[in-house]
């Protein structure tokens, strides 16, 4: 019988690296201390704080790993780099010898209800009285396009990304027995949203509208109701089409929130819709063009090397959803301190006001990054986890960077 092998050269291997770690750790420092013990007996972990520039406290700091949504911060960063913080998107709006008015999508990802109050009083402002059917143009993206990573369910974190949207490719109803009501005051009830409440179970539930066609004509739906709210007069259908060549301007909408606040809310709430939006629009920036996840690909990745002068990373999305996706911890420690002038953008831990940092989460994939507040300073950290853990390991992992 063959004799297993005795585990204690292992564990007198793995002692003695730990013992290393913290010896280089400053002797006035326990709570690093701590946090690197929680950490450092994962594998397929990387963790980097950074104070003054200097690593301070570090485990696997370049293993590439899937950062899950801390990816979005790394998409805002780009998304700032190139629009600016007070950049605002736009939508056109033109007008057939039919009347028809025809909405073209520039990927606005924040056309929600509110703002759609604010297009119908636009186009009111432009003359527009009667509209006679309206068609729906979001062309600007291609046909198939499909997020890395996105499934099929129900969730709205798995919407789909059109570049013509409203409230981001979802309703929010309330069931009651039969009936199906809005769960929002500013939003009215359309056929698709009743026949998607129809489906889910009792209460409230806000759902993804699944499919392009389904989320676009859900627009068209929810803007005839707004017309129709506003004193525009609205007859015929809804199409799906490119923009007739003689259709004339009618009105260029321009969102009244500023890229800086549609991140706010994005990096808080884990916004995979307007993540992937913008991710999508850095393929053609200046929004005259034609859009592929491809493209949008190609020129994430170039804005990272160029930027950062990275060659072993891997971009498949914006948002994070995507296994593909690889960074290391240093790697996204250096997006935190290029990110540092917009650090009033990334939310803040609840119960602790010197963590600001974004998490990533994926089955088996637990991540964070962002910055602590160490004294007077704010200092960057990144911690990423690629196999399963206690969900509460990464605040309090957190939370000893700061003590």
């Amino acid at each position: 019988m063959t004799k297993a092998p005795s585990a204690r050269p292992q564990m007198t291997r793995l002692w003695l690296g730990g013992a290393l770690a913290l010896l280089l750790l400053p002797c006035n420092m326990p709570a690093l201390a701590d946090a690197l013990t929680q950490v450092q007996g994962f594998s397929k972990a990387g963790l980097l704080l950074e104070e003054g520039g200097r690593a301070v406290l570090s485990h696997n700091p370049d293993l590439p790993l899937a950062p899950a949504s801390t990816m979005k911060v790394l998409t805002a960063l780009a998304a700032i780099a190139t629009w600016g913080r007070d950049y605002h998107f736009e939508t056109e709006f033109y007008q057939d010898g039919q009347g028809t008015l025809w909405v073209k999508g520039r990927a606005d990802p924040y056309l929600v209800s509110e703002e759609l109050d604010r297009v119908c009083q636009g186009l009111k402002g432009a003359g527009v009285t009667r509209v006679a059917g309206i068609g729906l143009d979001d062309s600007y993206f291609d046909r198939d396009v499909e997020i890395a990573g996105r499934s099929a369910t129900d969730n709205p974190y798995d919407a789909p990304v059109t570049a013509l949207a409203a409230n981001f490719n979802t309703v929010n109803v309330v069931r009651t027995g039969a009936g199906v009501t809005s769960a929002e005051p500013q939003t009215p009830l359309t056929d698709t949203a009743r026949r998607f409440g129809q489906r889910g179970g009792a209460g409230t539930q806000r759902v993804n509208l699944k499919q392009r066609p389904i989320a676009v004509g859900y627009f068209g739906e929810l803007l005839a109701a707004k017309l129709a709210a506003n004193g525009i007069q609205v007859s015929g259908g809804q199409h799906l089409g490119t923009t007739p060549s003689s259709a004339k301007l009618v009105y260029r909408h321009k969102n009244s929130r500023t890229l800086a606040d549609m991140l706010v809310p994005t990096l808080k709430y884990s916004n995979n819709f307007v993540a992937n939006s913008l991710f999508l629009r850095m393929a053609d920036p200046q929004g005259k063009g034609h859009v592929s996840v491809a493209a949008a690909q190609r020129a994430m990745t170039e804005f990272a090397r160029k930027k950062f002068h990275w060659t072993d990373f891997k971009i498949e999305d914006g948002a994070g959803l995507s296994r593909g996706n690889r960074l290391s911890a240093r790697q996204l420690v250096e997006v935190m301190q290029a990110f540092a002038p917009n650090r009033d953008l990334m939310p803040t831990q609840a119960g602790n006001p010197n963590i600001r940092a974004k998490t990533g989460t994926l089955t088996g994939v637990s991540c964070y990054a962002g910055y602590v507040r160490r004294g007077t300073a704010w200092e960057p950290f990144a911690l990423m986890i690629n196999q399963p853990v206690d969900a509460g390991l990464r605040r309090r992992v957190a939370a000893d960077l700061v003590r």
